[in-house]
């Protein structure tokens, strides 16, 4: 996988769209393997009984993917910087989580890309992710 490098990108670069299946598999395995063990994100009927339409991604895991997505777009030796990610309606199991994303700002080949993250009932995740790409040639 090629990386991107600071003079391929500019502001105002969309990133490609990009989607993930939240299967009831996907959602569980990821609360486990981030130590999660809160029912909500792995038991059905309690996630139900709490009110909740069904188990939902849990934190780190959203946060994984967001990072993911950016990554995947820049390549392997980006470096992320930062992530702040602000948290909207849940992402149940059997939805689809899709990302778009655009580049907003470019300050010393630090760049600012602005992503969201959407299921069918809005907005789950809206932030930002800094990181910096090699410098490459110019021209």
């Amino acid at each position: 996988m090629r990386t991107l490098t600071a003079h391929e990108v500019t502001t105002g670069t969309a990133l490609p769209p990009s989607s993930v299946e939240l299967t009831p598999t996907m959602v569980i395995s990821t609360a486990l393997a981030t130590m999660d063990f809160t029912p909500v994100h792995h038991d059905t009927a309690l996630a139900r009984a709490q009110g909740s339409k069904d188990i939902f991604l849990n934190i780190l895991t959203t946060m994984g993917l967001v990072e993911r997505y950016v990554t995947d777009w820049a390549g392997p030796a980006a470096v992320i910087g930062g992530i702040n990610v602000r948290l909207g309606v849940p992402a149940y199991a059997g939805d689809r989580l899709s990302f778009e994303g655009t580049v907003v700002s470019d300050a010393d080949g630090r760049f600012t890309v602005e992503v969201r993250g959407r299921v069918s009932l809005g907005d789950h995740a809206t932030g930002t992710v800094t990181l910096t790409l090699p410098a490459g040639r110019a021209g």
